[in-house]
């Protein structure tokens, strides 16, 4: 844990992913002489100016706040440490070297594996059976630098983008806490990552959410469980005669539902991308097994549960 308070830092961060760390140090004591995060947003369909998370935590801990990379101001403070926990643009050598201690990054994954902007997305997306924390010492390439500590993290094929990213991010403010004294004294031995071994993921885009039923239902419920809340997953169905466009919330794979299924006010066999209910479940027929969903938002209306769409929408045709 953190004791020596004479080690001058500044914290870089944005999203709600930087909020457990920044308040793990601010209760250890740590001396924040500076918090740097992006600048406030327009939210919501009045699109009113929002402070970042991180922005909003520092004010309710009285520490001084900047809302952009501006080295003079940075280099005034005579910084000894940089921590960073998704700010969300790369800092440059010239900011960097303003720091004799170094800056240290919490990373969501297990590099060198998924450097980049969303390595929690596809943790989940791609059925990984475990996946981390790595704290780097930042350099001037993505994600690239040396490796300071990692722990790991066993996955159960359940997680949301929310859940994991909420114990990851607590998982990430521990493994710093218990990381920096050694750091600070030089006991950590620095490990070069292997950029052999590296793999690079794109930033997400509202169009990864669009769902394809010709893939599997497996496919499917992990694409749904990494892209909730944002961008979402969604599709245009055909429903009362008309093509509507419905966000599928929450949904669980099942294999055997395909082939149970039964059409909606018909005898023949469920198609790909179609609603199909039996037994009080809904159903979408999908290449491999079948969507079982559970909670789905069509456009321009609230959230509802299956049963809900099913009573509002099928059984009402």
């Amino acid at each position: 844990m953190m004791k020596d308070n004479s080690v001058k830092i500044v914290f870089f961060g944005t999203p709600e992913f930087s909020v457990p760390t920044l308040q793990a140090l601010h209760n250890e004591g740590c001396n924040f002489i500076l918090i740097i995060t992006q600048a406030d947003k327009p939210v919501g369909r009045k699109q009113t100016l929002t402070p970042t998370p991180v922005k909003f935590e520092a004010q309710k801990l009285n520490l001084e706040v900047l809302e952009k990379l501006d080295a003079e101001k940075i280099k005034n403070y005579n910084p000894d440490l940089g921590i960073v926990v998704a700010y969300g643009k790369i800092i440059p050598q010239a900011i960097l070297d303003l720091f004799p201690k170094g800056v240290l990054n919490i990373h969501p994954s297990l590099l060198p594996k998924y450097r980049g902007p969303a390595p929690i997305q596809n943790a989940i997306l791609n059925g990984d059976m475990e996946t981390g924390i790595s704290i780097i010492k930042l350099d001037n390439k993505m994600d690239h630098g040396p490796i300071v500590a990692q722990e790991k993290y066993s996955l159960n094929q359940t997680e949301t983008y929310a859940d994991l990213s909420e114990k990851l991010s607590t998982l990430g403010a521990k493994l710093l806490l218990k990381t920096i004294p050694d750091y600070l004294k030089n006991k950590i031995e620095l490990k070069p990552q292997d950029d052999n071994q590296a793999t690079i993921v794109k930033m997400i885009e509202k169009e990864d959410g669009l769902l394809d039923f010709t893939k599997s239902a497996v496919e499917l419920e992990r694409q749904i469980r990494a892209y909730t809340p944002w961008p979402g997953c969604f599709a245009e169905f055909i429903v009362k005669g008309k093509k509507i466009n419905i966000k599928i919330i929450t949904a669980k794979a099942d294999d055997v539902g395909a082939r149970r299924g039964a059409p909606i006010h018909s005898d023949n066999q469920p198609i790909i991308g179609e609603f199909s209910f039996q037994n009080e479940q809904l159903l979408i027929k999908c290449g491999h097994g079948a969507l079982v969903v559970k909670t789905l938002q069509p456009e321009g209306k609230n959230k509802i549960t299956a049963e809900e769409f099913i009573n509002g929408y099928l059984l009402s045709l």
